[in-house]
């Protein structure tokens, strides 16, 4: 086979890879990622890990397919598999194009500081802190950038297209509203794009050789796999061309010797090679029977241990009730409303690394990234804001998406029993209590029921029976009273079971006649 047309099948399965996983994040009409984010995101490796590790289920074991396919071919995930790395890569080509003469120089292996990240990551994560994969996961990052400016670049241009072709009464578009900028998440995401437009343009693949606890763990595993890019140091001419394309800046021109450790198997070395110099090599026997390599053994095995321990639609019917004051007392929400199915918020904390694919894929956008109210130990996390919107009665879509298992799987049914909070009455800032005025908008949007107008001053106020809310936050959306609520939801920080609401009987008693016609 010639090796040159190794790069093509790379490209084009990196391609595949980086396409979908993007279309899960800006599918804005809401139908790929509850199909199919399970299978295209089987073998992002952070999202499978933390997934296996809450469910240790077959379905979630695509870490451990990449472990073993970069035991036999190094590191081929962030060439191929990692939406980031292809990100880098396309990065790079329109740098290229901007500059015609742009080439890759060495980089040094900043063996400390990689490895000091990634052990700080790693004793973060065992120390019950999330804080380090959130901010480095490659996966996250890519689903950040995806969410919070791809898609809203692509909802704008889609509504702009919208506008233009209605005048000529053709309705192939329709606009689409746009609830998930949070600015702070919004400029982090923007900052963090910049940054690695930066590296990529000035120092190639140093992100992944230096700052990925993803690249730098799978680097320590490609030390030992069995097919290996390597320099024939009789055959090389010295010419430097591979030096030149060699985005990781890996291979040492004056030694003629490639750090496989740091290769990202991009294969661009093999297609610039005038003598035949590189090529592949076995290096089975070499490195695991070799008696004097026992204590490398040793300590792959004792990192891989040590590394594994990580494993131990909406509704706009609102009543239009203008208050004609301002409520005064102010909403003490205690706890965080997590999303159905994320069992309790030490749970969710744990496993969450702010990918914002249930956030991007959630139809009512009542998902929104935190900002401080999970504190540092889940910043960007996704929570229920009410303020944005209400959770879908009918939806478990993020129940399906989430690929960590921070939200676990759940059926309708079970979806629609899950008590995430309770409604709260703050009686004082109801319009009913201080003008006077008949409301009931609360009532009206439960889909449970567990608010209810009962008669008071010779009108109705609402009053909460607990054990039938689930707290979807239709009644909290509803409420017109500002600029404090006069019902709000109250997270439970261990989900609940909610009783099943009674169905109310229609009185069958009616007097009824024959219509004359």
């Amino acid at each position: 086979m010639n090796l040159a047309n190794l790069k093509k099948i790379r490209i084009y399965v990196s391609l595949v890879f980086f396409v979908l996983t993007l279309l899960l994040f800006v599918d804005f009409n809401f139908h790929l990622a509850e199909r199919f984010s399970e299978e295209i995101l089987f073998l992002q490796f952070i999202p499978s890990l933390l997934s296996f590790s809450a469910l240790i289920t077959f379905s979630a074991i695509g870490f451990i397919l990449v472990i073993v396919l970069t035991l036999l071919f190094g590191r081929v995930y962030c060439s191929t598999i990692c939406p980031l790395g292809t990100l880098q890569d396309l990065i790079s080509l329109f740098a290229k194009k901007i500059s015609k003469s742009k080439s890759y120089k060495p980089i040094p292996d900043y063996r400390k500081t990689k490895y000091l990240i990634l052990s700080l990551t790693v004793s973060l994560f065992l120390s019950g802190l999330i804080t380090g994969v959130l901010l480095l996961d490659p996966y996250s990052n890519f689903g950040r950038i995806s969410t919070h400016i791809i898609k809203p670049l692509l909802i704008l241009s889609n509504n702009g297209l919208s506008s233009l072709f209605e005048v000529f009464n053709v309705y192939l578009f329709y606009p689409h509203e746009i609830k998930t900028i949070n600015i702070p998440v919004t400029i982090y995401s923007f900052g963090f794009l910049l940054t690695l437009i930066f590296f990529v343009v000035r120092f190639g693949r140093i992100f992944c050789n230096t700052l990925c606890p993803v690249g730098v763990f799978l680097g320590i595993i490609s030390k030992f796999s069995f097919v290996k890019i390597s320099i024939d140091k009789e055959h090389c001419s010295s010419c430097n061309s591979c030096t030149r394309v060699c985005k990781a800046g890996c291979i040492d021109k004056s030694e003629k010797e490639l750090d496989f450790s740091r290769c990202v198997s991009c294969y661009n070395c093999f297609t610039v090679c005038p003598s035949g110099g590189i090529s592949f090599k076995t290096s089975l026997k070499d490195k695991f029977y070799s008696g004097g390599n026992k204590s490398s053994r040793r300590k792959l095995i004792k990192k891989v241990v040590t590394f594994s321990a990580l494993i131990s639609a909406i509704s706009y019917a609102q009543n239009k009730i203008v208050p004609k004051s301002r409520s005064k007392v102010a909403v003490n929400r205690q706890n965080v409303v997590t999303p159905p199915g994320a069992i309790n918020t030490n749970h969710f904390n744990t496993l969450c690394t702010s990918c914002h694919l249930c956030l991007s894929a959630c139809p009512t956008q009542v998902l929104q990234p935190s900002i401080m109210e999970f504190g540092l130990v889940g910043l960007f996390q996704p929570f229920m804001d009410y303020k944005t919107s209400f959770c879908n009665y009918e939806c478990k879509i993020c129940t399906d998406v989430c690929p960590t298992g921070a939200i676990t799987k759940t059926s309708l049914a079970e979806k629609k029993l899950i008590q995430i909070g309770v409604a709260k009455f703050i009686k004082e800032n109801c319009i009913v209590e201080t003008e006077n005025t008949e409301c009931g908008a609360c009532s009206e949007h439960c889909p449970t029921k567990a608010v209810h107008m009962i008669p008071y001053k010779k009108i109705a106020i609402p009053e909460v029976r607990e054990e039938y809310c689930i707290g979807c936050g239709a009644c909290e959306y509803a409420c017109p009273t500002i600029p404090y609520k006069s019902i709000y939801v109250e997270g439970n920080q261990y989900h609940k079971k909610a009783v099943l609401p009674i169905e109310e009987k229609i009185d069958s008693n009616i007097d009824t006649y024959e219509f004359p016609f």
